[in-house]
């Protein structure tokens, strides 16, 4: 159904007027018979003159109130938006329609009540229009305007106070499409008069021009045209916009035919700026048998787009809006429909995209009037369930044209609410209206207080502010208060953030805020009570030197030379030491697991780590082992290294939670640090997969590296008897995770400083319900005994420390239970170590804190499938919160190989639902050269499906990778707004190589 409201319509009324009104005007009618007026009358409505035909019709009403009329009369105030004659006539219309002659009419009736404001006698016409209509559109249409009449009725709060833009930009004619451009002027369409026209009037003086005017410190200034070469004779400008970079204006370019109805218009594209524009080309792809209206840039699967609005055949009806891929030099792909989620049956025109959300005007979606301004945000596949935009933006009217300057907190709307400008009834034409989009602020104010009876402002304390995010807990900004209680910060908008109080004799305590869809400025109030410390005495060191290992021994230091399987000398002690520990615990079976680097084709790589693994081995048997007690196992380079502390200490261009993949490794600074990674991901892999739960080896038992030849150093004196000194580590290897890290004034203090050799542990994946038992080996690299205070993390671990003092060069474990039952979100668990030493704060050297050291270890649940990162579920961490399916397919990337130019071929992807809900899939999208069948009917969990797919290579001409969409019926929420609603997407990608 084409809207006769259709925005463009309503533009262009006031080029209907300003040609028509000037009969009128000049050339008066003397009072006239009932048949002369209306013989005029039906004359102009034969070329759409409905202005004049209007007035004609209504003297002949007044001469003899001629029900026959009304009707006419009813239909024509409807389409020059004259809402309060409208519902005049169509009331009367309707009362005296005893026949139900005109039931056809109760639609455009209901909406002139509704743009008329009455929206409660408007929502029981539109419930009749659906009771007694048999076209399933209108009915569609009208469930939707019924929405819209209870929508409005909410009485929304408005959000912004637009005014409209003054006298010398708002005339009695229409202006619209206003466009910020990068100079702070705006440009514009529309008239730069308030006269009316006579019938001979030249074309130029009737053509729709591009204007542009500035602001000033007494508001806006005098509108000037753009030259000739933009506004051309002949032609009507109806659009104007620029790409981000200010470099690219574009606009379009309409004819008129009879009754100045719009019966062609086209896209076209001037480059230059800052007013010096060129003459404009037409786009090429974006035109054709159809009218193009409306193109602005954006951005879909990180390449330029131009979204538009036009009326092609097979749209969803009236205007849809299109997408297409911009090719560079004014040309684009084929035009693309956003389907039926953004348009429906009547029209969506004036897009505008910001920031990775579209708006938009539609008398489609419910709203307030006829055309209301919409919104919807892109995750990177799907689009959100458009949104109205509410009070304030818009009214019982049309509102459309909205758009941004580029800093988000200007924009531009027009309007054709009563309070503007209008050369015949109140709602006739169309005013810009600006506004100012209120700036949300976020703060936080933190209070410590003492937790007794009476609390006491707590002094001399510090907070520590850090980022959460799904990478950890960055570090943002330490405060202490040597004179108060009260600490302020600044926050960012859609973050979280963690906070850590400390003061001296107190225990510490943390706490979480978020500003994630803040819709207001608002201050954070954060008071914490603190506990005070109990007075302890220190135990000094028992002097053993062990490590515990449990569960797990991992021994990563053999390499290799690059595409070779030969143990390197140095490797042998290691081996020496795995063989001892074979001999000694005769019941235990290990895994050998080889890796290489990225570097060759994969199943050489294959290959290549099982030899390593089969050299390692051999050495092992060799010496005595019996083969069955040594698994071999080669993963090529399936699995690169994760960076741990130490390889962090040792390399400074890595830190620890990186991961050596061919991403991370290609982007280091040179190829020496590039061969430093390659080589750690040349590497085997021991791992106890059977026997003693837990071994503890002696340090007489660790590899020794060779003594530096040279000067033997001096005795240290002042050291501890039976005390090896150790040297303090240089500042820059300390961990980001203790609050040792970036203080420049270490060297001034003794200190412990703890070594883990692993402060991210990953579990993998657990049964619900398991208790798991794991550790923290360290060592205190500091030049101070450590004693640990506490662990603080959450009720679901318990932790076993060592309550004796560590001595420098000491070792110790932190033991760890984690009861899975109390805890069953997959997620990651922090925990943080407090120990009884302290050190002064940075900022008030008289004030002293203790120091803290971070843990962490995740986990995944038994059961839970692997997440692809093809799959819009990937690195969602909020997937426990809601039932989905998770399709888990055999292989989502097929190689066809090389495939003849006009040849077909047919392959599928076969997957299994290991999901909780059945998955429905309701279309699949990818590119003309790729046909798909799949299953109509639900796959239940556990149940397996195939996606038959034909690719037919007749219009290739390049090898090619395709992404296949696979959109599911099933719908999961958007991560910033739950109440948000989307398709669940999943993507498979098929290549090929063409061979001519």
């Amino acid at each position: 159904m084409k809207n006769s409201l259709f925005a463009m319509r309503s533009c262009l009324l006031m080029l209907l007027v300003t040609a028509s009104v000037s009969a009128l005007t000049a050339q008066p009618l003397r009072k006239s018979s009932r048949e002369s007026n209306l013989e005029a009358a039906y004359e102009k409505m034969a070329v759409k003159d409905y202005y004049q035909a209007v007035t004609l019709l209504e003297k002949a009403y007044e001469d003899q109130e001629d029900e026959a009329l009304v009707p006419m009369l009813a239909e024509m105030n409807f389409k020059l938006r004259d809402y309060t004659k409208a519902v005049r006539y169509y009331g009367r219309m309707f009362r005296k329609d005893k026949e139900k002659k005109f039931e056809s009419e109760r639609f455009n009736y209901a909406r002139a009540l509704k743009m008329n404001g009455d929206y409660e006698t408007a929502a029981a016409e539109f419930q009749k229009v659906i009771a007694n209509t048999t076209d399933e559109k209108i009915k569609e249409l009208a469930g939707y305007e019924a929405t819209g009449c209870e929508l409005a009725q909410s009485k929304a709060k408005p959000k912004v106070a637009p005014t409209a833009l003054g006298k010398t930009v708002s005339r009695a004619f229409s202006e619209y499409s206003p466009a910020p451009a990068r100079d702070g002027s705006l440009y514009y369409v529309g008239f730069d008069t308030d006269e009316v026209y006579i019938s001979n009037d030249t074309a130029e003086e009737k053509s729709a021009k591009i204007y542009q005017v500035r602001k000033n410190d007494k508001g806006w200034g005098k509108p000037e045209p753009l030259d000739e070469k933009i506004n051309r004779e002949g032609f009507q400008n109806s659009f104007v916009s620029f790409a981000p970079d200010g470099n690219r204006m574009y606009l379009t370019r309409g004819t008129l035919g009879e009754g100045n109805e719009l019966i062609s218009s086209k896209i076209y594209m001037s480059t230059g700026g800052d007013g010096a524009w060129t003459g404009p080309q037409e786009c090429v792809g974006v035109n054709g048998d159809f009218i193009a209206l409306h193109p602005v840039v954006g951005e879909l699967f990180g390449k330029e787009v131009l979204f538009f609005s036009a009326n092609m055949a097979g749209g969803q009806g009236g205007f849809d809006l299109y997408y297409a891929t911009y090719k560079g030099e004014g040309t684009y792909a084929d035009p693309v429909n956003l389907g039926p989620k953004i348009n429906t049956p009547a029209d969506e025109i004036t897009p505008f995209y910001y920031n990775g959300t579209m708006y938009f005007s539609s008398s489609g979606h419910p709203g307030y009037g006829g055309q209301d301004i919409f919104f919807s945000v892109w995750n990177g596949q799907v689009w959100s369930e458009p949104r109205n935009l509410a009070g304030g933006y818009n009214t019982s009217q049309d509102d459309q044209y909205f758009t941004l300057s580029p800093d988000g907190y200007r924009g531009f709307f027009t309007s054709n609410r009563p309070d503007g400008r209008s050369v015949r009834s109140k709602t006739c034409c169309d005013d810009i209206y600006e506004f100012e989009v209120p700036r949300i602020k976020a703060d936080l104010v933190v209070g410590i207080f003492d937790n007794g009876k009476k609390p006491v402002a707590l002094k001399g304390g510090t907070t520590d502010l850090s980022g959460v995010t799904v990478a950890g807990v960055q570090p943002i900004e330490l405060k202490n208060n040597a004179t108060g209680n009260r600490f302020d910060f600044g926050l960012n908008l859609d973050k979280t953030y963690k906070i850590k109080v400390n003061v001296p004799g107190y225990y510490p305590d943390s706490a979480q805020v978020s500003t994630n869809n803040l819709k207001e400025t608002k201050v954070f109030e954060q008071r914490f009570f603190l506990k005070p410390l109990p007075t302890t005495k220190v135990v000094e060191d028992s002097g053993l030197d062990t490590i515990s290992i449990e569960q797990a021994f991992v021994l990563e230091n053999i390499v290799y030379e690059y595409d070779k399987a030969d143990i390197k000398p140095e490797a042998e002690p290691d081996l020496q030491l795995v063989l001892d520990l074979m001999k000694k615990y005769p019941d235990m079976v290990i895994e050998l697991g080889s890796h290489t680097d990225y570097r060759g084709i994969d199943k050489y790589n294959q290959d290549l780590s099982q030899r390593r693994a089969e050299s390692a081995r051999r050495w092992l048997v060799n010496k005595g082992i019996a083969t069955s007690r040594i698994l071999a196992q080669g993963y090529g380079e399936s699995k690169p290294k994760p960076v741990s502390e130490k390889m962090a200490a040792e390399n400074l261009f890595m830190k620890m939670g990186d991961t050596l993949t061919r991403e991370f490794i290609d982007n280091l600074a040179s190829k020496e640090q590039q061969e430093e990674a390659h080589q750690l991901n040349r590497r085997t892999e021991f791992k106890i997969v059977k026997g003693p739960k837990s071994i503890t080896v002696k340090r007489v038992e660790v590899r020794k590296k060779p003594a530096t030849q040279g000067t033997k150093p001096a005795p240290n004196r002042n050291r501890l008897p039976g005390v090896t000194p150790v040297a303090l580590p240089p500042r820059d290897t300390l961990s980001p995770w203790s609050n040792l890290y970036k203080r420049e004034d270490l060297k001034r203090y003794r200190k412990p400083v703890m070594q883990f050799t692993q402060r991210a542990i990953d579990l993998g994946t657990i049964k619900e319900g398991e208790k798991i038992s794991f550790s923290y080996p360290f060592v205190n690299r500091g030049n101070q005994a450590l004693t640990i205070d506490f662990i603080s993390t959450c009720d679901c671990v318990s932790a076993d420390f060592p309550k004796n003092a560590i001595r420098p060069g000491g070792k110790g474990v932190i033991k760890i239970i984690f009861d899975s039952k109390a805890h069953p979100a997959e997620q990651m668990i922090e925990l943080t170590v407090v120990l009884k030493n302290k050190i002064p704060f940075a900022k008030d050297p008289k004030n002293f804190h203790p120091i803290r050291e971070e843990l962490q270890f995740n986990y995944k649940l038994e059961g839970a499938a692997e997440i692809h990162k093809l799959s819009a579920l990937y690195d969602r961490k909020d997937l426990h919160l809601f039932k989905k399916p998770i399709l888990v397919f055999n292989t989502r990337e097929i190689n066809l190989g090389k495939v003849k130019k006009g040849e077909k071929r047919e392959f599928e992807f076969e997957f299994t639902n290991q999901g909780e809900v059945p998955a429905e899939i309701d279309l699949i999208s990818a590119c003309e050269c790729t046909t798909t069948d799949f299953e109509h009917k639900p796959i239940n969990p556990g149940e397996k499906a195939k996606i038959k797919v034909t690719f037919d290579s007749a219009d290739k001409t390049a090898p090619e990778t395709i992404d296949v969409d696979i959109i599911l019926k099933n719908e999961i929420p958007y991560p910033k707004d739950p109440k948000i609603m989307y398709p669940l997407i999943e993507r498979v990608k098929y290549s090929f190589d063409l061979a001519m």
